[in-house]
C-alpha cells in the first residue's frame, strides 16, 4: 500500500468534490502530474477509454491514493451479460461513478446497475453511482434524448451524462447529473456542440461537472482550476 503523503496535500477548495478533472491523456505519467497539481479543485478524476487503455484497472487504485475519487468514463456497452460482468468487476476495483450507453436500452443498463451492486458487495463497498449517457455534447441533435432518459429511469440509474441545457428535465426525473461541455465565456467550443459556463451548469441545477481542456490546456492551469471552482461555490 502507498504511503499516505495527506499530511502534505494542500487543502482542498469548497467546490472541489463537484468538479470531476477530465484526464483524456495516454500514459499514468501524464495523468499523474495534472491529478497531483490539480488537486486541490478537483475531487474527482474522470478516466476514459485512452488512459484506461494505456494504464489499466491499476490505475483507480492509484487515483484513490492521490485522494481523488474514480469516474470511469467508459461508456459500457454491449450485450447485457457482458456489461454486467464488466461493471462487477470495475465495482470491485473500487470506481466511484460508472457509465452506460443509454442506447444500449433498458435490459442492459439494468444489467450493468446490477453488476455494480453485486460487485461493491463483494468488496464490502459502497455501490458506485450508475450514470446513463443520454446524448454526448458534442452532438446538435438531441431528439433521442427523451427516450434514452427513460432508459435511464427505467434502468435503475442513479444520474445521468448531458448537458447542461437538459439538467432540468433530468433532475425531473429524480436523477442526479454529470455535465460535460464546460467551458468558460472566452473559450474556443472545441469540439462541443452543447456548452456552459461553470456557473451557468451549477445555477441550472448540475450535481458535477467535468472539465478538461479549459483547464489542462491553459497557460495557468492552477489558476483556471481556481475560477472554475470559484464559479461553482458562488453559483451554489
Amino acid at each position: 500500500m502507498s504511503a499516505d503523503h495527506s499530511a502534505d496535500r494542500p487543502a482542498g477548495h469548497a467546490g472541489r468534490e463537484r468538479l470531476a478533472l477530465a484526464l483524456d491523456v495516454g500514459a499514468w505519467d501524464v495523468a499523474e502530474p495534472l491529478v497531483t497539481r490539480l488537486r486541490p479543485w478537483f475531487g474527482i478524476a474522470k478516466v476514459g477509454l485512452e488512459l484506461y487503455a494505456e494504464a489499466g484497472p491499476d490505475v483507480v487504485g492509484r487515483l484513490h491514493d492521490l485522494d481523488v475519487r474514480v469516474f470511469a468514463d467508459l461508456k459500457l456497452y454491449d450485450i447485457p451479460n457482458t456489461v454486467e460482468r464488466a461493471a462487477r468487476a470495475l465495482a470491485r476495483r473500487g470506481v466511484d461513478f460508472l457509465n452506460f450507453a443509454a442506447v444500449g436500452g433498458v435490459e442492459m443498463v439494468a444489467a450493468g446497475v446490477r453488476g455494480l451492486g453485486d460487485g461493491a458487495r463483494d468488496r464490502g463497498l459502497a455501490p458506485p453511482i450508475a450514470l446513463a449517457v443520454t446524448v454526448l455534447t458534442s452532438e446538435h441533435e438531441t431528439t433521442a434524448f427523451a427516450d434514452r432518459l427513460a432508459v435511464a429511469v427505467e434502468s435503475g440509474c442513479q444520474g445521468a451524462v448531458c448537458s447542461a441545457h437538459e439538467v432540468a428535465a433530468v433532475r425531473e426525473r429524480g436523477l442526479r447529473t454529470m455535465v460535460p461541455g464546460v467551458r468558460f465565456a472566452d473559450d474556443d467550443t472545441d469540439d462541443q456542440a452543447r456548452v456552459a459556463t461553470p456557473g451557468d451548469a451549477i445555477a441550472r441545477g448540475a450535481d458535477w461537472l467535468v472539465v478538461g481542456r479549459p483547464v489542462t490546456l491553459a497557460s495557468h492551469p492552477e489558476a483556471a482550476a481556481a475560477a472554475v471552482a470559484d464559479a461553482v461555490v458562488a453559483a451554489r
